[in-house]
């Protein structure tokens, strides 16, 4: 290869590169340095309508799609096993796909930008394509607001 092609493959191997990096940045928004550490946390939603983010399972970083339509967390057999998460019980499911197996797990926190919360209940569900849907046994300790785009997370105040 001349010079000449080595120096266009690399020019072509950093737009990619850049185009990728934007692109990513677009669909997801919510990176975790982006979220910060306040106890407010707004996320912004994702180019398919949904709100996307980076978050914390005991202490390790997960993909996670806030849905407040989840009565609980659910993670992926993938992440269960990357987590070292380990089932208490089974358990019969119903999901917008038809029923399924789950398995009942607690984690020790789910933080997601600065909001933290410990002893979280959740289950591993096998079937689950994706990372983790974060549901309302995180949420429903939060006080959530959708407006304009935009989903307002922050602690509830007694």
């Amino acid at each position: 290869m001349s010079k000449n092609g080595l120096f266009l493959s690399i020019i072509w191997l950093c737009l990619g590169a850049v185009i990728y990096y934007l692109a990513d940045n677009i669909q997801n928004p919510n990176k975790m340095h982006a979220l910060g550490t306040e106890a407010e946390v707004v996320l912004k939603r994702g180019l398919d309508g949904h709100y996307r983010a980076e978050a914390l399972i005991n202490g390790q970083k997960v993909n996670v799609l806030v849905d407040t339509g989840a009565t609980g967390v659910a993670i992926s057999q993938a992440v269960a096993d990357r987590l070292q998460l380990k089932s208490v019980s089974a358990i019969r499911t119903a999901t917008a796909n038809g029923d399924a197996i789950g398995y009942l797990v607690r984690l020790e926190s789910v933080k997601l930008g600065g909001l933290e919360a410990n002893n979280v209940s959740a289950s591993i569900a096998p079937g689950l394509q994706g990372d983790v849907l974060l549901g309302m046994s995180f949420l429903g300790r939060m006080d959530v607001r959708l407006y304009k785009g935009e989903m307002t997370i922050k602690p509830v105040i007694d």
